[in-house]
């Protein structure tokens, strides 16, 4: 490859916290004196930064790679690159480097190797690094000017059952509250009005004293912010404090994202989720209460292993108690080390289709009655 030849083309899939990796990508790259191409036609390198939560995220990223035929340069990055690692050249030959999450701030210098002339043609891999440098998110890119994703924490260690994030994204690791504070001044400074805090579990962070709801009066406290928002909460770590924060900071966006993922408390057990159906909903009384008016979403996930038509009823009629605002519904896809791989999935894929669009159909039902509160936001 020309050394002249530095264009690079992003194609993100999955999460906002892939977003996020994106954009730090790109700043890394940026600062290496390399171009970022708004298309891949453009571009002599392209870097998938990708999703490994289901399925079929991973399947449309093996389809797209095999469409380059050796043409560019490619490169295989987050959670799927940290999943398959060098099995990824197996795969497909087209992969020229990997990647993952918690490496990516070498990608400047992997593709100065390609880019040089003393490079002998060969595969890259970089799996290894346990916790990024807290240097990649001072680069200085952001894809909205007005608008800026700031994570708060690193990882999970919920371990759900049907969950591969632990795997690829490691253990939970706290930012220094310090350095978050920097980053989000920064970002004010350069004309940013709007925050999202993020986090794998963000209302389970925690650093030197300094709990979630801490860290949001903190950030609401600064000048120059208009708007702060979160993503995503997990039930457990959800209290009446963290329901008061939320009424009481003037920035702060009256809504909240609460995944229930089913409504029946033998699937909660099994997808090890540390609650049951009733603290849910005993939470949900409380935010109403605490938040008029508040938005409240949530994720389902239909045709668990071993659900049966009386459990999937029972998040049906969950749903039509609670009346989310919106709900994000998933149909379940097996993920690699996951403890939900040794259970038997006796469900049929139209059997999960059937139930998906069923759920879907009454939640849309119930979103649509919604759509002036969400004006108000």
């Amino acid at each position: 490859m020309k050394e002249d030849k530095k264009k690079v083309f992003i194609k993100n899939f999955g999460c906002q916290m892939n977003v996020r990796d994106s954009e730090v990508i790109c700043g890394l790259l940026k600062n290496a004196g390399y171009k970022i191409c708004a298309s891949d036609l453009q571009a002599d390198i392209i870097i998938f930064n990708t999703c490994s939560v289901r399925q079929h995220a991973e399947d449309r990223v093996w389809s797209l790679i095999g469409s380059y035929k050796g043409s560019k340069i490619i490169g295989l990055a987050g959670c799927m690159a940290q999943n398959y690692k060098e099995r990824v050249f197996q795969r497909d030959t087209n992969v020229d480097f990997v990647v993952g999450p918690q490496d990516i701030h070498k990608i400047p210098e992997i593709l100065n190797k390609f880019t040089s002339r003393d490079f002998f043609e060969r595969k890259i891999w970089e799996v290894d690094t346990l916790m990024r440098p807290e240097e990649v998110y001072l680069t200085g890119f952001l894809q909205d000017k007005d608008h800026a994703y700031v994570v708060i924490s690193e990882g999970c260690s919920n371990f759900c059952s049907y969950c591969v994030v632990p795997y690829v994204r490691g253990p939970l690791r706290h930012r220094k509250n310090k350095n978050i504070l920097v980053e989000i001044q920064k970002a004010i400074a350069s004309g940013v009005t709007r925050i999202t805090l993020l986090g794998q579990n963000v209302n389970a962070y925690c650093d030197d004293g300094i709990n979630f709801t801490k860290l949001l009066t903190r950030v609401n406290a600064l000048k120059g912010l208009k708007k702060l928002t979160f993503f995503t909460s997990h039930p457990k770590d959800a209290n009446i404090d963290f329901f008061k924060t939320i009424r009481d900071l003037d920035k702060l966006v009256k809504s909240l994202h609460l995944p229930i993922q089913s409504g029946a408390d033998k699937i909660l057990k099994l997808m090890n989720r540390g609650y049951s159906v009733k603290e849910y909903l005993v939470l949900i009384d409380s935010y109403r209460k605490i938040v008029e008016g508040g938005v409240l979403t949530t994720d389902i996930i239909v045709g668990f292993p071993t659900e049966t038509d009386k459990e999937f009823k029972a998040t049906c009629d969950l749903v039509e108690k609670v009346r989310f605002n919106a709900a994000y519904i998933f149909k379940y896809s097996p993920r690699p080390n996951t403890e939900a791989m040794k259970l038997a999935d006796g469900l049929t894929k139209e059997e999960k289709e059937k139930r998906h669009k069923k759920i879907l159909d009454l939640q849309r039902g119930i979103s649509n009655k919604f759509k002036p509160v969400y004006a108000k936001i």
